[in-house]
């Protein structure tokens, strides 16, 4: 799904959302909330896929 590197940038990319809104007082939007969740949830998915697949690899 993503690389490693992809997730990192992505990881970064929520944690200076969360940090650049948190100061201007924009947390609270609805759009700001909607993108930082969606990207939230696709780092876990990627993480949660990440670790099936090599799961499987290793019973191979």
């Amino acid at each position: 799904m993503l690389s490693d590197r992809q997730s990192l940038i992505l990881t970064g990319f929520m944690v200076a959302g969360i940090f650049i809104f948190g100061i201007l007082d924009l947390l609270q939007n609805f759009v700001v909330l909607t993108v930082l969740t969606i990207l939230f949830f696709t780092i876990i998915i990627n993480i949660l896929y990440s670790k099936s697949k090599n799961r499987n690899k290793i019973k191979e």
